[in-house]
């Protein structure tokens, strides 16, 4: 054999065995499917955050021992975004480009949410977004677990206009995309049921604001006006701790100014002494403390995972429960986790939620939900005072705004997330 034969040979034989150490590792690849988890474990955002990644890992879990999906076990990826809006993108890019997950399940803040759409989009995966949003969006690659404006924000205004006569308005909110657009959205709501603008303060704190005196004493002092007033709270994060504590230290009962939150939940109440606080509210579409077997057997679940029998169960846990069951049975129907494939499978897709309905993935890319307000008991709960009738229908553009109550979004038969109904054109024009 000649040199160039011999070159040319062990050449060959070296190719094969990477091609088949390559084939290995493939084939070692495709054993499991990865889920990518992304969430906040540090940060100002930890408080709420770090509770879904562990959702989601218990989640998992239990899907594991039921089989994986499609005869896979699934593997989670998590990684720590660390409150901070660009690194979602990066982590978010990480995970789809480099680990080849199948899905995604994460962000809370919309900004987080904003900065990893376009990685979403160019990269075609699925973002499963779980925690009630300011909604003006419908994107192909994000499905939307948590409430849209109409099932948590103008439902609780108009409770607290009918049962508490509120007829003064404090907007309190940290500045960031959902605080503000949910705000212009309940402004022009207020104003069409016939709030003058002097009975609507709104302000913006930025994100872990921690002295509250001043702002507290502003709203104590719009409220002494005569009127009854109430505070619509999109305060995020760790700084609803130092707000609430605030509230108290000036004497601030929900028998004299009610503050209706829309980001506080059991998880947060954990970290704070509630007993001032009784009567207080909150808007969301899942309370632990309603009473179905579906819901006992989640906590009693969420309590074993934890090892805890104290861990509190909270709204966006739902929203992942029902997400991810959801992206379960749409892997199952599509035969694959092609992300094309799975989009295609997701409307139509129904999961009992845990208070006692059948929630429907829409060709929105939202869900049906229900809607109850609740009020803080001593004990960190809530007392579910007021319940919608059904389950609501999330929209993803809101009636209440001029750019946007011409729009529908639609996936399976317009293939658009913004068309206009007069113009006739997909992309809001």
């Amino acid at each position: 054999m000649t040199r160039l034969k011999t070159w040319v040979s062990a050449a060959a034989l070296a190719g094969g065995m990477a091609l088949a150490s390559l084939g290995a590792g493939t084939a070692r690849a495709q054993e499991t499917i990865k889920v990518g988890i992304l969430h906040s474990l540090s940060g100002t955002m930890a408080i709420s955050e770090t509770t879904l990644k562990d959702a989601m890992l218990m989640l998992i879990a239990e899907q594991n021992k039921k089989g994986g999906v499609l005869g896979k076990k699934l593997e989670p990826v998590v990684v720590d975004p660390a409150s901070n809006w660009p690194l979602f993108a990066e982590k978010a890019r990480e995970l789809i480009a480099k680990d080849k997950v199948s899905a995604v399940f994460g962000c809370w803040t919309s900004v987080s949410r904003k900065s990893v759409l376009p990685v979403f989009k160019e990269l075609n995966s699925i973002l499963f977004y779980p925690v009630q949003y300011e909604g003006e969006e419908s994107e192909r690659n994000v499905f939307y677990t948590g409430a849209a404006p109409n099932q948590q924000a103008i439902p609780a205004v108009d409770y607290l206009m009918k049962e508490e006569k509120v007829e003064r308005w404090v907007l309190e909110g940290t500045d960031y995309v959902y605080p503000r657009t949910t705000n212009k959205i309940l402004e022009a709501y207020l104003k069409a049921k016939g709030v003058k603008p002097e009975d609507i303060s709104i302000n913006y704190t930025p994100f872990g604001q921690s002295d509250w005196q001043t702002r507290v004493a502003a709203i104590k002092s719009f409220g002494s006006a005569g009127k009854k007033t109430a505070v619509v709270s999109t305060i995020n994060g760790d700084a609803n701790v130092p707000f609430y504590k605030e509230l108290a230290n000036q004497g601030i009962k929900a028998t004299d100014i009610p503050v209706v939150a829309f980001s506080v939940g059991e998880e947060e109440l954990a970290g704070i002494d509630t007993k001032p606080l009784v009567g207080h509210l909150a808007a969301w579409n899942y309370f632990e403390s309603i009473d179905t077997p579906e819901n006992k057997a989640f906590i009693q679940q969420w309590q074993a995972y934890k090892k805890n029998p104290k861990a509190v169960t909270n709204d966006p846990m739902e929203a992942h429960y029902i997400g991810f069951n959801m992206w379960v049975k749409a892997v199952e129907k599509a035969g694959t986790v092609d992300p094309d494939k799975v989009i295609a499978a997701l409307p139509g897709t129904e999961q009992k939620n845990l208070t006692g309905g059948t929630s429907t993935m829409l060709p929105n890319h939202h869900i049906t939900k229900p809607v109850f307000i609740g009020e803080i008991k001593d004990d960190g709960q809530f007392d579910v005072v007021n319940k919608t009738e059904g389950l609501i229908p999330g929209e993803a553009w809101s009636k209440q705004l001029e750019g946007s109550k011409d729009l529908e979004a639609d996936w399976v038969k317009l293939n658009c997330g913004n068309y206009n109904t007069k113009t006739k054109k997909c992309g809001g024009a």
